[in-house]
């Protein structure tokens, strides 16, 4: 399997991190300065995952595909490989987003998973480890108390 993954424990019950998970994307969803705009949450299999990261240099770049999974407070599925109208879009990866409870608190993670090796390793030297680590951070820091 040609996967990446980035794992937080949170200290936070899983139902906290869950809502925040899905409901307040444009918080930690992408390293800042870099933010999104959703476009639609279609939170069902087969429905519709699209948004558009903004850069702060005016860069956009949208990101379209559908739900394969949505298991209700712990986790969804999704895919760049065909958009929401079914149509193909170059496979790139299926992304997966998990909370379990863990001791006191909640394990997050995230995971990556690439048709190719060449489509992993492009991912990898693309940033994935930082950039989803930071992401990973950013939820963390909303779920957690000061």
């Amino acid at each position: 399997m040609h996967e990446l993954s980035v794992t937080r424990h949170i200290a936070a019950p899983p139902a906290q991190v869950w809502d925040v998970m899905v409901n307040r994307q444009e918080e930690w969803w992408c390293p800042k300065p870099w933010y999104i705009t959703m476009v639609a949450q279609e939170r069902r299999a087969g429905g519709r995952s699209e948004m558009v990261m903004h850069g702060p240099d005016g860069e956009e770049m949208p990101h379209n595909g559908l739900f394969l999974a949505w298991d209700e407070g712990r986790r969804f599925v999704t895919t760049d490989a065909v958009t929401g109208d079914f149509m193909p879009s170059g496979p790139f990866m299926i992304g997966i987003w998990e909370v379990e409870p863990e001791g006191e608190g909640t394990r997050y993670t995230a995971r990556a998973r690439h048709w190719t090796e060449d489509d992993m390793k492009r991912h990898a030297d693309m940033g994935f480890e930082e950039g989803w680590g930071v992401c990973a951070d950013q939820l963390k820091a909303i779920c957690e108390p000061d």
